[in-house]
């Protein structure tokens, strides 16, 4: 791999690198890192995806080694990174707990910077904010969110409420709004429930956490937001104020080498 352009750590903020699939709501990414300049960055890197399907033989194919291993040599050909974050949530937990923390040590020996993806945040997440009971409110269609079902209750996570919106791609998702997103949250929401998730980085939703926490009362864990905070955890530098993040911003856990290792 071509060696990383240099840079100086001690002034330089946080460098999360992020692979992501195709074409959907990428753009969270670059508005992030652009409000808040001296807080981190986000070089962007789309990866090859085979076909936009919200299947699951698609999404192994989407989350296969070599794609993502041909997508952090184009990052780090170009960026200096201090972490790296597969932002894809089906495209990882489709292969289970395993799975998804076999697929993350082998793309960090290519890469060589902790690794992580968007399922195992989501996991890491519900840890650190000590929450064992969640809802899912889920863009997939059902028989794929059932995988991220199973992926939660392998990490002894409750999943009390569970929807599924059943929109087919993720660039059809990508176009989905905050009142829907809103909707789905609210429809997944009981007493018992300590946090919603909301899976798929194919959905906006950076703008949108802190007001929908806000309206609920409880944390909301989106995948954009669980994957930048993952990338930022796992660079072992202190967590910046973040009021995108939501209440996860203010939460943080002690980072390993690799975000399959916890």
């Amino acid at each position: 791999m071509t060696p990383a352009p240099a840079r100086d750590a001690a002034v330089a903020p946080p460098t999360v690198g992020i692979l992501y699939p195709g074409h959907a709501a990428e753009d969270d990414y670059p508005r992030l890192a652009a409000a808040e300049p001296q807080a981190l960055r986000l070089p962007l890197v789309h990866t090859t995806i085979g076909v936009d399907e919200h299947t699951v033989e698609a999404l192994r194919e989407t989350g296969s080694h070599e794609r993502l291993a041909e997508g952090a040599g184009r990052l780090q050909a170009a960026h200096a990174v201090d972490a790296l974050m597969w932002a894809c949530t089906s495209g990882s937990f489709v292969f289970g707990r395993d799975g998804a923390q076999t697929q993350v040590e082998a793309l960090q020996e290519v890469s060589g910077v902790p690794t992580s993806s968007t399922s195992l945040a989501f996991a890491h997440a519900l840890e650190a904010l000590d929450v064992g009971c969640v809802g899912v409110a889920a863009s997939y269609p059902q028989p794929l969110a059932e995988h991220f079902r199973g992926f939660l209750t392998e990490h002894g996570v409750d999943v009390a409420t569970f929807a599924a919106e059943g929109v087919f791609t993720a660039a059809e998702v990508g176009h989905l709004g905050r009142d829907l997103m809103l909707t789905m949250i609210r429809s997944v929401d009981t007493d018992e429930v300590e946090a919603v998730l909301v899976p798929d980085t194919a959905l906006h939703s950076l703008d949108w956490v802190a007001d929908v926490e806000h309206t609920l009362g409880k944390p909301v864990l989106t995948a954009n937001q669980v994957t930048v905070w993952e990338g930022l955890r796992l660079t072992g530098r202190p967590m910046p104020a973040l009021p995108q993040l939501g209440r996860l911003g203010r939460t943080t856990t002690p980072s390993d080498a690799s975000g399959a290792s916890r």
